[in-house]
């Protein structure tokens, strides 16, 4: 049995997904403008980082800061760009003046994506009804993860709700897989694993000397060999 969790990883160019990859990441995802917490990278950053690295590559189709889609037909164009440089995996995530999914620029923007896999991303934290967003997408073709904190203030706050979330894995809104990541630390994964968590999302946590430096592999490594050390732990029911 492979009790290996997934580590997922933030990478703004091709120093960072080399070193990422070296430390233990199993996919990266690829953003640019960290300040604005994480936009679409341009599709040459895109392509050196395919070149550089042969782990999966989620990328960001995020235009502007915030949760509201803006231009809808600028993000289908760059959905499409990308699609054409190679890219199959994406993160997206669209919400409404009033909390709830964008379910126009979602379907727009997906159906531009023609079945690739995506992770709707911590809008969902941020969303006015969690488990209304989760069955209202249920059937959006290709979404198979939740990038999640579990609230809007982080881990540490959301740890019940993610929990929760995890016990109901199979039901109608909750089929995908639960990625936990937002102020995520290395003392939450045991409590994590435990209650069936099994894939995690790092940005600073990989950049001890902060986002202006790049992904230190030793960082990541270290991720790693807690994540395989506690998930072996959790197999065994020790």
């Amino acid at each position: 049995m492979n009790n290996r969790a997934l580590l997922e990883v933030i990478a703004l160019d091709a120093e960072d997904a080399i070193a990422a990859q070296a430390g233990g990441a199993d996919r990266l995802e690829l953003v640019a403008d960290m300040a604005a917490d994480g936009l679409t990278p341009p599709r040459e950053t895109y392509a050196r980082i395919r070149a550089a690295v042969d782990i999966p590559l989620r990328v960001m189709l995020r235009l502007a800061d915030g949760f509201a889609a803006g231009d809808v037909d600028a993000l289908v164009r760059v959905a499409g760009e990308l699609r054409s440089e190679g890219a199959d995996e994406f993160v997206l995530g669209f919400l409404d003046a009033d909390g709830h999914p964008d379910l126009a620029a979602l379907e727009r923007v997906v159906a531009e994506l023609d079945g690739c896999r995506w992770t709707f991303h911590r809008a969902i934290d941020h969303c006015a009804d969690r488990d209304a967003l989760r069955k209202q997408l249920a059937d959006f073709p290709g979404l198979d993860t939740y990038l999640t904190a579990g609230s809007a203030a982080g881990v540490d706050t959301g740890l019940p709700v993610l929990a929760a979330e995890a016990a109901r894995q199979g039901e109608t809104g909750y089929g995908s897989r639960l990625l936990v990541g937002g102020g995520l630390r290395l003392d939450h994964v045991p409590a994590l694993l435990a209650v069936g968590v099994d894939a995690f999302h790092i940005g600073g946590a990989a950049r001890p000397a902060g986002w202006a430096s790049p992904v230190a592999w030793g960082a990541v490594s270290a991720w790693r060999r807690t994540l395989d050390g506690e998930a072996a732990t959790v197999g065994a029911g020790v």
